[in-house]
């Protein structure tokens, strides 16, 4: 028999930045839901900063979100993709439509024509749009985005969605404004991709040569409902409405986010009227007096998916993982973070339950202990020693992990615990040789199954399992190039059964994101709570 040690050094980063989705926002990136692309620049204490660190408000209507992670000073259209990057993003900028499960919502395009093979979409843009500087926006500003983020040197995020073996999508201005996207094959997700990227003015950014790194991030020009006026690493963004918001001015003058690292900060803040909103857990709500507090809460469900992933080159043993994925208790797990079932659903695959195209015909690793252990026994590894990675920061993560430690040594795992900053592990996970043998992290994909893509497929972007499975990419494929529904869903169930056959992959749970808010906030209904970026358009926003 032989005995491996499937150990790193544990370290801890103490900033914290919040995803993990993992957005994100096919190829979207996973890590918009809880890490941050750029340093935060900044140790989070979880203290309240003092008044010096708070933004100047005057008399003037503020609206305040405390959030958990620091979007950092260098949020831009092309590279940024995690949450509450994404979070400033849609205050400054705006995207072509919106694709939600209900539809399409239109901001700087009016339609879309498709032509009859499918391929060409054409985006009719509004006409009456200007940049925050007064300049006018016009179809040369998308066609610059697109092509800025079809350049393999820029890193974009969504660089995988547009550019394929087949070629690139082809980005057309037709006149000022109309503008055609050309697919170089058939692809049933095309019209969500293009939702995703928001647009950024081409006046401004075409003599930049590092999108990521460059002064013009400091002072961003868009089209969105706010303009960002200041920026305080570790501490907040403020932003002040824009006057020339194309679908009118919002009513509540300033948007603070206010960068509370810590939970129980960020949970008397909102209490004591410090905060506005503040996205809280099921236990942290069940201990708030939220009458007294003058709050209400809005639970929706933004598809996300938690998950516990193991990196096959650490652990390259088949056997091994489905030894790992037995011993778990995905209830038990989903319980323990969550409290009711109300607050979840359990998924089987790496498709949230709510997707049309979700099935649980698939290997469900249902916690059987002796299984466990004849797999662990066939692996001929003895005394299994692993290096579990998560967000020290995260509440639900941190009780997911006890539980996972406690499952995994019932079955004859040592398992070690590594909290680490988000916006650390992010970048390791990015890398092969990273030091971790599984990941407690989460996502919000898109709709369309294909906007997996870069999760699963071999050498995709956010494949942080770095399995090479042939058979999987060719589903991707034939089921982005297939337009029949019911084809679809039958390559898609096979795809479901082929991930999980390859015992990297454990969906935990998918929960529901509880946004609590002050009862002198209004408009929440119309502003639309969306994933990700919690509001559609934050300009409906009121406030007494």
């Amino acid at each position: 028999m032989k005995k491996i040690l499937l150990k790193s050094t544990a370290f801890l980063l103490a900033s914290f930045m919040v995803l993990g989705g993992l957005t994100a926002c096919g190829g979207k990136d996973p890590v918009a839901e809880e890490s941050t692309a750029a340093d935060t620049g900044s140790v989070g204490t979880g203290e309240t900063k003092d008044a010096a660190s708070q933004p100047a408000q005057g008399g003037e209507s503020t609206f305040t979100y405390a959030i958990a992670g620091d979007p950092g000073a260098n949020v831009n259209v092309i590279t940024t993709s995690d949450r509450f990057g994404l979070m400033t993003l849609k205050m400054i900028y705006s995207p072509l439509y919106m694709y939600n499960a209900d539809g399409i919502n239109y901001f700087l395009a009016k339609s879309i024509d498709t032509s009859d093979d499918n391929l060409t979409y054409t985006m009719h843009l509004r006409d009456d749009v200007k940049w925050s500087d007064g300049e006018k926006f016009t179809a040369d500003d998308v066609v610059f985005t697109f092509e800025a983020m079809e350049n393999e040197k820029n890193a974009g995020w969504a660089y995988s969605q547009l550019v394929y073996p087949e070629g690139a999508v082809k980005i057309e201005k037709v006149d000022d404004y109309t503008v055609a996207f050309t697919m170089p094959f058939v692809n049933a997700a095309a019209e969500e991709m293009f939702s995703q990227i928001f647009i950024m003015p081409k006046h401004v950014y075409e003599n930049v040569t590092s999108f990521e790194n460059n002064d013009v991030n400091s002072k961003p020009v868009g089209t969105g409902p706010y303009v960002m006026a200041e920026y305080s690493a570790g501490s907040y963004v403020k932003f002040t409405k824009n006057e020339n918001y194309f679908l009118g001015a919002p009513s509540i003058n300033n948007i603070v986010y206010r960068i509370i690292e810590n939970e129980n900060t960020a949970m008397t803040a909102i209490q004591s009227g410090e905060v506005d909103a503040w996205i809280g857990t099921p236990a942290q709500v069940g201990q708030m007096d939220l009458e007294t507090a003058n709050l209400t809460v809005y639970p929706y469900q933004e598809g996300r998916v938690a998950y516990l992933m193991i990196n096959a080159n650490r652990v390259p043993d088949e056997n091994l993982r489905k030894a790992i994925l037995y011993a778990l208790d995905k209830k038990a797990i989903a319980d323990a973070a969550l409290l009711d079932e109300e607050y979840y659903d359990l998924p089987w695959s790496f498709m949230p339950p709510n997707s049309k195209y979700f099935t649980e015909d698939v290997e469900k690793y249902e916690q059987n202990l002796d299984k466990s252990k004849e797999f662990l026994a066939a692996s001929g590894v003895t005394d299994p020693e692993l290096t579990l990675a998560y967000s020290a920061s995260d509440s639900l993560q941190s009780t997911g992990v006890i539980m996972m430690q406690e499952q995994l040594q019932k079955a004859g795992f040592k398992v070690n615990l590594t909290g680490v900053d988000s916006t650390a592990l992010s970048q390791q996970m990015k890398q092969a040789d990273n030091p971790y043998d599984m990941y407690f992290g989460g996502y919000i994909m898109g709709i369309d199954p294909d906007t997996f893509a870069s999760l699963f497929e071999t050498g995709a972007g956010y494949n942080y399992m770095y399995y090479d499975e042939p058979e999987i990419n060719e589903l991707f494929a034939q089921g982005r190039r297939e337009t029949d529904g019911a084809k679809r869903k039958e390559i898609y169930t096979k795809l479901q059964q082929k991930i999980q056959d390859t015992a990297c992959f454990y969906p935990l749970y998918s929960n529901k994101r509880l946004l609590v808010v002050s009862k002198n906030v209004s408009g929440i209904e119309d502003a639309m709570l969306v994933p990700v970026y919690t509001f559609e358009d934050t300009s409906k926003l009121q406030k007494k």
